[in-house]
């Protein structure tokens, strides 16, 4: 006879869960008991956005569901934004949260929640579990349905009566491998359809992204010498230095990548959703119909269709379409043929890297192009959500070995919590997150949780004072009619030492390299603010050109 929370915990770990991340509630109070002797590492947070990103980028890390446990109600509710985010960058993810017990439902108890309702729209499946004895069937669901087809996120409710009371289960076995077949017929029909191009172009971009999909990838495009985009926020599936890479399809792409995809005969889209961001707002693709032959290889099946009308549509995960594709080889008269397509392409990509200089003493352009020199092959980097980012998809190369870390639903203030996660799953690897001073201060509150738990990040805080993509919106739409988009932050750097971490302020470009190399050296969590110039936009922006511009319109 177990309670309810050892029998779940002792089903994480059935299910080889290492490390949760949670905020605590007395409405699984069973659940911390169990994980008390468990082995399991407990990543308590601040707060529980924080905590469902940290889970969410840990499913990104490892490839296997992150797992958070939140209280009821209000803990719920602060939980929501990072099932979005698990949502839309289709990433593996268990939601556990506290329900009031079982005899209390429909009374409007005290932080009594339907989940089911408010989750329905948000993750791929939502429970709660009414009977003790049938936790290890729940939870195996939970971690089935979590990585099958399109990954994403699974809410199951827990009461607390129901995770207090004692029963006697057996543990159910973890979640088996699935067997991706391709067939040699899909192959064939993908290449067939390929190799009729004139100007082909894959995009390479979704969940599940291996180290060995990654070389495949590579593989394949050298050997067909096809050029290769990744959608938004997906810079790490090709290596960037790669002479097939051409680019991201992201938010302010450059502009030849946006007319080269549109003049494809022939697009190869492997995992993307092909969604808003890719295609300019479905403008340079359109979903009533593109000029081009579309190949669509995505795993689950429902989305095959759903938006685009695919000419072929392969129902298998893009990885293991890679790893059939890579041995193949392209005719020589066909590489031939692209030859100059493709290196046009990487030619647009290697122009759109030189820094283009923005205002100010410390100029953001040179601190990402110094980083690039300096982070190590195995170096991960975060970011939320703003115009800074754009400087590292515009101007940070990955390399084989380095990961990119960026929520695909936009969502601020998920940089520094990934970051956090991404150093517990990788303690010895350079750890470097990139926010917005009003990304950072959505979620800076974990700032206690990295140092609790050693968890040794650099922070840069590009601090502009505003909410910098708002007011390049508002001045496109409303220029000089500045509302609601002027930001008063603190001393970050001063913030850091407070929270027992290092901190450092950079006000020129040659105070950074120093600055980053003492953050680094300090071995605990860190923050270098770079404080900018105002005018400072966008990396092909000024605030006063935009207003301008859209003075003129």
């Amino acid at each position: 006879m177990r309670h309810g929370g050892q029998i779940l915990v002792d089903q994480l770990r059935a299910q080889g869960v290492g490390r949760v991340f949670s905020v605590p509630g007395e409405s699984f109070l069973a659940v911390l008991d169990g994980l008390y002797d468990s082995g399991i590492q407990n990543v308590v947070c601040r707060h529980e956005g924080g905590a469902v990103m940290m889970a969410e980028a840990h499913g990104k890390v490892t490839g296997r569901p992150g797992v958070c446990f939140v209280t009821r109600g209000p803990g719920a509710c602060n939980a929501a934004s990072g099932v979005h985010v698990a949502r839309q960058d289709s990433t593996p993810m268990v939601l556990f949260v506290g329900q009031i017990a079982r005899g209390h439902r429909d009374r409007e108890a005290f932080q009594e929640v339907d989940y089911r309702a408010m989750f329905g729209p948000l993750a791929k499946w939502v429970a709660e579990v009414d009977q003790t004895k049938r936790l290890p069937e729940y939870v195996s669901r939970a971690f089935h349905v979590a990585m099958s087809g399109r990954p994403g996120p699974v809410v199951l409710a827990l009461p607390e009566d129901m995770l207090s009371a004692m029963a006697e289960c057996a543990d159910l076995a973890p979640v088996a491998a699935m067997v991706a077949g391709v067939s040699q017929v899909q192959v064939a029909a993908v290449l067939a359809e390929l190799q009729q191009a004139k100007r082909p172009l894959v995009v390479a971009g979704g969940a599940g992204w291996t180290p060995a999909a990654k070389a495949d990838l590579a593989r394949f495009a050298g050997s067909y010498g096809v050029p290769v985009a990744v959608p938004f926020r997906r810079l790490d599936h090709l290596d960037n230095g790669h002479p097939s890479y051409i680019g991201d399809l992201a938010v302010g792409m450059n502009p030849k990548l946006a007319a080269r995809l549109k003049a494809a005969d022939c697009l190869l889209v492997l995992g993307s959703r092909l969604g808003d961001i890719a295609t300019g707002g479905y403008e340079i693709l359109d979903p009533a119909g593109i000029a081009g032959r579309l190949i669509h290889v995505y795993a689950d099946p429902d989305e095959l269709g759903r938006v685009f009308r695919p000419d072929l549509g392969v129902a298998v995960p893009a990885p293991a379409m890679l790893a059939a594709l890579a041995p193949t080889h392209a005719p020589q008269d066909l590489v031939a043929k692209w030859a100059g397509w493709t290196q046009a392409a990487r030619a647009d990509y290697e122009a759109w890297q030189l820094p283009q200089p923005t205002p100010g003493a410390v100029r953001l352009e040179q601190v990402v192009c110094w980083l690039q020199g300096q982070l190590p092959p195995d170096a991960v980097v975060t970011t939320g959500a703003g115009n800074y980012a754009g400087f590292v998809s515009r101007y940070l190369r990955f390399g084989p070995g380095q990961r990119f870390l960026g929520p695909t639903s936009g969502s601020m203030g998920y940089g520094f919590p990934a970051a956090i996660a991404a150093k517990l799953e990788h303690p010895g690897r350079v750890v470097v997150c990139f926010a917005g001073d009003g990304c950072f201060q959505m979620t800076l509150n974990e700032f206690s949780t990295a140092v609790q738990h050693g968890a040794a990040v650099v922070v840069v805080v590009c601090h502009n004072g505003r909410y910098g993509t708002i007011r390049m919106h508002q001045e496109r739409n409303y220029p000089g009619r500045v509302s609601g988009t002027d930001l008063a932050s603190p001393d970050f750097a001063a913030l850091a030492r407070a929270y027992g971490g290092h901190g450092e302020r950079v006000e020129t470009d040659a105070e950074f390299a120093p600055a980053f190399e003492r953050a680094l050296a300090s071995g605990k969590p860190a923050v270098v603010e770079l404080r900018l110039d105002p005018e400072m936009l966008s990396t092909g922006m000024t605030l006063t050109q935009m207003r301008a511009l859209a003075q003129k319109a």
